[in-house]
């Protein structure tokens, strides 16, 4: 899958080079191209905002430097997504609906936010991380990127997917490893005894009463 970032701070985005979304880039499983919104400007400065109508605090991004950057590597098959407090949340089901697009066009916004008219014309969905304001899209692009590339074929192994938190509609259940006693506390027997059944049992009780006690809405879903 093919990410295309339009931003305004790229350089924000070096931490998807690290850990499980470094390694699937690597292997070439998914392609995350930063645009530098800048570079599109053609003001002798890079101003890419200005104040506006109607007056208020703030500046806002001109839609001529947004147009040109999403221009730059727009295709036929690309889903464009904004990021943006207003959009619907993002999801359990919203990622596993985003997996199935091979590219996606993330605009990230800045300062008070884009001109309306660009977003009329370029935009297909507008995705919040949820209802509270940041200082750009940069974070919640990097969320949804993350949050799409485990889903894509090689990047996990499919075990580790079929069993997490909200894959089953369930809250995951609790994990152990090494040592087997730490500070007085054993590792539940149940998961020594080696019968897969049981302790398939046990995890699929565990999820439930957690998701009981964390999040009882999914259970009411």
């Amino acid at each position: 899958m093919k990410f295309d970032v339009l931003t305004l701070f790229p350089e924000m985005f070096d931490i998807l080079k690290q850990s499980i979304i470094g390694r699937a880039q690597e292997k070439e499983l998914i392609d995350i191209n930063l645009v530098n919104i800048r570079d599109f400007s053609n003001d002798k400065h890079k101003k890419v905002d200005d104040t506006p109508y109607g007056g208020g605090a703030g500046m806002v991004m001109m839609p001529d430097v947004v147009d040109r950057a999403y221009q730059s590597v727009k295709t036929e098959k690309a889903k464009v997504i904004y990021m943006s407090p207003q959009g619907k949340t993002l999801n359990q089901k919203k990622v596993e609906d985003l997996v199935k697009y091979e590219h996606l066009i993330i605009l990230c916004g800045h300062y008070e936010g884009i001109d309306q008219r660009v977003l009329d014309k370029i935009v297909d969905e507008e995705i919040s991380i949820g209802d509270y304001v940041l200082t750009g899209g940069e974070i919640p692009a990097m969320v949804l990127i993350d949050s799409v590339s485990r889903y894509i074929e090689g990047v996990l192994k499919e075990d580790s997917i079929k069993e997490e938190s909200f894959s089953n509609g369930l809250l995951e259940y609790p994990q152990y490893t090494r040592p087997e006693i730490f500070d007085g506390e054993k590792v539940p027997e149940i998961l020594l005894s080696g019968h897969h059944e049981k302790i398939n049992e046990w995890r699929r009780q565990k999820s439930l009463e957690i998701t009981k006690q964390k999040r009882p809405d999914l259970l009411e879903k």
